[in-house]
Order: C-alpha cells, then sequence, then structure tokens
C-alpha cells in the first residue's frame, strides 16, 4: 500500500532536483536538506555544492549533468530511482534567460536555449513518467515564468521555451493524473538570483535596435535601476509548500508584479478573442449543412 501524503511528508520525502548550483534550484535544495529531507541534485559542476555536500553527506546526492544529453538525462532519472528506492518530487528546474532581439541571436544561441530550457525539461519529465507510474503516483514540478504567459521585446527565445513548456506541462498534467501524479508550472516573478544579475546571456546587439524596445532589458539587468522584487528564498518555501497541496495546483504564481502582469495580459488576449466572435463563426458550415 503506498504510503500517504501526509505521512510522507512528515517523514521526509526524496526530491530530483535539476540545477541545484544557484537559484531557484539552490534555495530549494537547502531548505530540505535543512529540514531532512532527501535530495538529488543535478549541477554542471560539482563543486558549485561542495558545501552542501559538505554538510550533508547522508542526505544529499550530486550528479553531474548536462540536461541537453538526453541519454544522460535518462541514465541520472533511472538511477535516482533505482538506488533510492523512491523519488517522491521531480524539479526541472535547470535553465536560463537569453535576451536580444531575435535577429540579434546566433543560430547556436538559439538552439542552447531551446535545447536546454525546453527539450531538457521535456525529456526530464519523459524519464520520470514510467517510474513515477511504477511507485503509484508523485509531483512534477516544472519552473516556469511569468513569462510563459507574458511576452516582452527582447526575449522572444526565452519566451519560447516557458510558452512550450507550459502547453506540454499541461497536457501531460492531464495525461497523468488517472495514475495519481500531479503536475505544477510554477510561475515566478522577478527574483534577486543569479539568473538576472550573473547567468544572464546576452546577444550581440545590432545598432539598428538602439532605442527600441527589444533593448529595454538592458534596464532590466543593470542592478543600478533597481533590484527585482522578488525573494527567492521565500518562492522556494512556497513551492515546497505547493507539493502538500492535493491536488497539485496546475500553476503556482509567485510575485505580486507577476500575477498583476498576468492578469493584464489574459484580459487583453480574452478581449481580442471576444472581438472575433463573429469572424469565428463565419468559418463554420451553416447549420443545415
Amino acid at each position: 500500500m503506498a504510503v500517504s501524503d501526509a505521512r510522507r511528508a512528515h517523514e521526509g520525502r526524496t526530491w530530483l532536483i535539476t540545477g541545484v548550483s544557484s537559484g531557484f534550484g539552490r534555495e530549494l535544495a537547502q531548505q530540505l536538506l535543512e529540514r531532512g529531507d532527501r535530495v538529488v541534485g543535478t549541477v554542471r559542476r560539482p563543486d558549485a555544492v561542495a558545501d552542501l555536500a559538505a554538510r550533508h553527506p547522508e542526505t544529499f546526492r550530486v550528479e553531474a549533468l548536462d540536461v541537453t544529453d538526453t541519454a544522460a538525462v535518462r541514465a541520472v532519472v533511472d538511477r535516482s530511482f533505482a538506488e533510492l528506492g523512491r523519488v517522491d518530487v521531480v524539479v526541472s528546474n535547470a535553465g536560463y534567460g537569453l535576451f536580444g532581439a531575435a535577429e540579434e541571436l546566433s543560430d547556436d544561441q538559439v538552439e542552447r536555449i531551446l535545447d536546454t530550457n525546453l527539450l531538457g525539461s521535456i525529456q526530464l519529465i519523459r524519464a520520470a513518467l514510467l517510474h513515477l507510474r511504477a511507485q503509484g503516483g508523485g509531483r512534477i514540478v516544472q519552473i516556469s515564468s511569468y513569462g510563459g504567459q507574458v511576452a516582452f521585446a527582447g526575449n522572444s527565445l526565452y519566451h519560447a521555451t516557458k510558452w512550450g513548456i507550459e502547453g506540454f506541462c499541461e497536457s501531460v498534467a492531464q495525461e497523468v493524473a488517472p495514475f495519481g501524479i500531479g503536475v505544477t508550472i510554477v510561475e515566478p516573478g522577478g527574483a534577486r538570483t543569479r539568473f538576472r544579475y550573473g547567468s544572464a546571456q546576452v546577444a550581440t546587439p545590432m545598432p539598428a535596435y538602439e532605442g527600441t524596445p527589444a533593448h529595454a532589458f538592458q534596464r532590466m539587468l543593470d542592478p543600478k535601476n533597481g533590484l527585482a522584487p522578488g525573494d527567492a528564498a521565500r518562492m522556494a518555501a512556497r513551492i515546497i509548500e505547493s507539493v502538500d497541496q492535493e491536488p497539485a495546483p496546475l500553476r503556482l504564481v509567485l510575485g505580486s508584479q507577476a500575477l498583476a502582469s498576468m492578469i493584464a495580459a489574459l484580459r487583453r488576449r480574452i478581449e481580442g478573442f471576444e472581438a472575433q466572435r463573429d469572424l469565428a463563426a463565419s468559418t463554420d458550415f451553416p447549420a443545415d449543412e
């Protein structure tokens, strides 16, 4: 008989989290380890989490992983479930930001962010599903962004990855619900992490785009213009708490600024759809045909 979620939470869960060297992944790992949960954390450079490994040698397992390597993703997932017996929560967190007008981006930059943010997340989730079904359930948490619902100039490829993974996860959530697997898409707003102030990649600028909306992101990336409002530690705490909710929330919005932006964007979208009622209906066969 499967252990109840309430009892499992009390005993401590086992988590598999990609990208734990910084940002939300690091915050999640730290908070979970401090409360006694087990964590398998993936990183590109194991030395980046040497301090966590030293403090939690019994409960923190480090795996070197590049999520663009599908065979390696499957190997890490398979090994984690096989050797730990059960993984309760799989957190797809690895990813980064890429800024610049679509025309400014190189082919390598386009392919790399799609391989990392979108395909890497898809393959991680696909690899985990077999094991989650076999153990009778579990939870998948996909770290997205409010940029998975709202789009800004100069962020086209980042938005492509986040809008894409949200559609994938919303569909998968319906597919796996009968097996007791919950899926949550996390949509944080701007936070004071290395994602914005350190790891963000910027395309080589073209003079043609100077002074246009495509370069508005330059102000956002400069800390001298004000820091992001989001507290990564508080956001990580809310993500952890969401795993106790039944049923799993499909979306978890973190940050008042993010929520306001998303509601405004969705209202504009709905207004645009409603204005097309007659146009949409004009393409249907008449009722009597």
